[in-house]
C-alpha cells in the first residue's frame, strides 16, 4: 500500500470543526471522498487506531493511526505541529502543541503503529508556527527543554524567549529512529495558512492521510 497525504491551506477551505457540517463534509469529500476519522483534540497524548473508514470520528485524542486502506485520518491545526508518520503498510497523523510534546504524543503514535504491525520509518512536519514568531514563557519552555533538550530554546524576531516547536519534533522523531523532513512553513508568516497566534484566526487547516491499495 502507498501512503497518500495532504497538508491543506486556505485554498482548501476552513476545516475547523465549528464549520457548518454540510460545508465541512463537502470540503473533506473534495480531498478524499470517504468517511474521515477526525478528532476532538485536547493537547494530550491520546491515540486512536482506525480499522475502517470513519471509525473513532469525534474521539478525544491528538493522534490517529491506521493500517486499513481507504480510511482517511486527520488532525486540524492553526499553529500546532501536524506530523505525518510513514510506515510500510501504515500511516499516522499527530497534532502536537507544546503540551502534547511534553506528554509524548509523537512517541505514543509511533508505539500505536508498532502495535498495529507497521513500525514507522519516517516523519514529515507540516506547517506550524516557527520560533521567530512564537514568544514563550520561560517556565513552560523549561518543561519542553527538560524532555527534548536545549535546541528548543530560541529567540523571536524581536528578541524575546521563544519555543522552537520544530526542534522538539525533530528530536522526538530522531530518537525514534525516524527519517525526518520539515516543510519549513511558518503559519504565522504565511499568507496561505491560518494562525491563531499571529491573527487570532478561528479557522483551521488539516493534515489528512490515508493508504491507497
Amino acid at each position: 500500500m502507498t501512503v497518500a497525504y495532504l497538508a491543506t491551506d486556505r485554498g482548501h477551505g476552513d476545516l475547523a470543526l465549528r464549520v457548518e457540517p454540510a460545508d465541512l463534509a463537502a470540503r473533506r469529500a473534495a480531498i478524499i471522498d470517504a468517511p474521515w476519522t477526525w478528532l476532538r483534540q485536547v493537547h494530550g497524548a491520546g491515540v486512536v487506531t482506525v480499522r475502517h473508514p470513519g471509525e473513532h470520528a469525534g474521539a478525544e485524542a491528538d493522534a490517529a493511526v491506521t493500517v486499513a486502506p481507504g480510511a482517511p485520518i486527520a488532525v486540524q491545526t492553526a499553529d500546532c505541529a501536524p506530523i505525518l508518520l510513514v510506515a510500510d503498510g501504515g500511516v499516522g497523523v499527530v497534532h502536537a502543541g507544546w503540551r502534547g510534546l511534553v506528554e509524548g504524543v509523537i512517541e505514543a503514535a509511533a508505539d500505536a503503529l508498532v502495535t498495529a504491525g507497521a513500525p514507522p520509518y519516517a516523519a514529515v512536519l507540516g506547517p506550524c508556527i516557527r520560533a521567530r514568531c512564537y514568544e514563550f514563557g520561560r517556565a513552560d519552555l523549561a518543561r519542553v527543554a527538560e524532555r527534548y533538550g536545549p535546541t528548543v530554546h530560541a529567540r523571536t524576531g524581536w528578541g524575546t524567549p521563544a519555543l522552537d516547536v520544530s526542534a522538539g519534533v525533530r528530536t522526538a522523531c530522531e530518537r525514534l529512529g525516524l527519517t525526518f523532513t520539515d516543510c519549513g512553513i511558518c503559519t504565522a508568516c504565511s499568507p496561505d495558512h491560518w494562525s491563531y497566534r499571529a491573527r487570532a484566526d478561528a479557522s483551521r487547516q488539516a493534515l489528512v492521510a490515508w493508504l491507497e491499495p
